[in-house]
């Protein structure tokens, strides 16, 4: 741990005995925090510890119930974020808040009132010397609506250093980036330091800390665990320090064995509700007993690919013939509704951002969200036994924060939820399984519980078809690794011998890339 040493110069930012309840919830419970002049602050913790619900308090969101803030070694009462900026400090927010009929200078001053008359020429020139000098890629007078994910968090963080602040907070900044997009943003931030911003990065990528950070200040359960030097630091370290014993951090990849064809997908196509193309000409292969990946930035189609998989979408041409290992008979899933689908053996578990939008009923507990999957209608009498010893073995593998069955699912934190809603999935016996975004915004120790359990599916045979955000998970897991952009398939590569950078490249390539799958599938 990290001791307090003399110093003659303030701290940028220093918070002491910080307390934040909501109802009879602790998020944070006395929390002390040091953040130094021109340094980088990694800030770590599992699902719940009150990360965000900290920094939130900093930028004005929150206000503590208890404790001090301090900027420049004064202490200051923050209300709003108006007053977050007087005292200059600016979040940058996971999910973006933007106009995307305006351009990128316009969100830049959307708000500010600086008493002078406005003038589009002048904040257009000021916007580029402010992203020329960090390094930025970006034309002011671009419209959102045309800009990439990327873009659109450059704009985000324009908006927080055209105000002038000195203190910038980043929530998870990485997550929707490309490897090679999470570079350039990386080669921002050192810049940034080296002209004394002081920088906090919210994250669950340990690799990205390791990379990034000058030093990781570790919450657990609401609580300030310490801070250490990120030089002196290991995953291994961080991990023990997040959740309060060792773990081990190694994906147990197994060889393929036994590998059957299981589902065929060609010439995939379709549209969207506004009449744009999502799906274009998408060709593969599934083996039962193998994890196929799906990499891609997102809205490049991964969604509409499963959901046409699932029954949910209806693409306008190909087909999806699934090879039935009951009866071994060839079926066109393209003309099954879902329920014929499932009834197959074919599961998907989506986790979309609203993850009681779509598989779990918020109102009913653990036991009757399990039901909803095998309950048919025109029965009078239900069984509810074996849903309750399957809700029971959910709960105690992924470890689920419940105070009983009993308890209504929307008073489950999101990551919690999350795990009610994945395990019961794969717990359903499934032939062919699809997980998007599993582990979004779970803690280290929840995601290598459902990692764990993808492989066990693919070691009994299972088809397993993931789609992830985190490229190193996927390369990690996967066996093979599709890459889309755009709705079209740009490549598919061995998940043993590929880079990052060699599907950060597929994944922002517009062509069709031939003859990139290893194992014959179609590229």
């Amino acid at each position: 741990m990290e001791q307090k040493e003399a110093r003659n110069i303030p701290l940028a930012l220093e918070l002491k005995g910080i307390t934040k309840t909501f109802g009879t919830i602790k998020a944070n419970y006395n929390v002390d925090l040091e953040l130094k002049h021109g340094e980088i602050l990694a800030l770590l913790g599992e699902n719940g510890s009150g990360k965000t619900t900290l920094m939130n308090m900093v930028a004005g969101i929150y206000y503590p119930d208890e404790g001090q803030i301090f900027v420049d070694g004064e202490e200051v009462v923050i209300r709003s974020p108006k007053d977050a900026f007087d005292h200059k400090i600016g979040m940058i927010h996971q999910h973006f808040k933007l106009v995307d009929l305006f351009s990128a200078a316009e969100n830049v001053v959307l708000g500010v009132k600086d008493g002078k008359k406005f003038n589009i020429s002048e904040v257009n020139e000021r916007v580029q010397k402010i992203a020329d000098r960090y390094g930025f890629i970006i034309d002011p007078k671009e419209k959102v609506h045309e800009m990439s994910v990327s873009q659109k968090q450059t704009v985000e963080i324009l908006k927080v250093l055209y105000r002038g602040a000195d203190i910038l907070i980043l929530d998870e900044p990485t997550a929707v980036l490309t490897p090679q997009e999470t570079a350039k943003l990386f080669a921002v931030l050192r810049k940034m330091k080296e002209d004394g911003k002081s920088i906090i990065i919210i994250t669950h990528k340990l690799h990205e800390v390791l990379s990034i950070s000058d030093r990781v200040a570790v919450l657990r359960k609401g609580e300030y665990i310490g801070t250490v030097n990120t030089s002196e630091s290991t995953e291994s370290s961080l991990t023990e320090m997040m959740v309060g014993k060792k773990i081990t951090l190694n994906i147990d990849r197994s060889e393929p064995h036994d590998v059957v064809e299981r589902l065929s997908v060609s010439g995939l196509s379709g549209l969207n509700a506004e009449g744009l193309k999502v799906l274009d000409n998408v060709s593969f292969t599934a083996y039962g007993g193998e994890i196929l990946g799906i990499a891609g930035i997102a809205g490049s189609g991964q969604r509409e690919l499963l959901e046409a998989i699932a029954g949910i979408y209806s693409p306008e041409s190909g087909e999806i013939l699934y090879n039935d290992p009951k009866g071994g008979a060839q079926v066109n899933l393209r003309k099954k509704t879902p329920l014929q689908i499932r009834e197959l053996g074919v599961r998907l578990s989506f986790v979309p951002e609203d993850r009681l939008g779509m598989g779990l009923v918020g109102s009913m507990d653990i036991t009757d969200n399990i039901m909803l999957r095998s309950y048919r209608s025109g029965f009078v009498l239900l069984n509810r036994s074996d849903p309750k010893k399957l809700a029971e073995e959910i709960v105690n593998d992924l470890e689920v924060a419940t105070p009983h069955l009993n308890t209504p699912v929307r008073r489950l934190s999101g990551g919690n939820v999350q795990k009610v809603l994945v395990g019961r999935e794969i717990a359903s016996a499934p032939s062919l399984l699809m997980a998007a975004y599993p582990v979004r915004g779970l803690d280290i120790n929840s995601s290598y519980a459902i990692y764990n359990l993808l492989n066990e599916q693919k070691e009994r045979g299972v088809a397993v078809i993931l789609v992830g955000e985190d490229l190193d998970v996927l390369l990690a897991l996967c066996d093979r690794i599709l890459v889309i952009n755009s709705g079209r398939v740009t490549g598919i590569l061995d998940g043993r011998t590929a880079t990052k950078e060699e599907v950060g490249f597929l994944m922002t390539k517009s062509d069709r890339v031939e003859n990139t799958d290893p194992e014959g599938g179609a590229a």
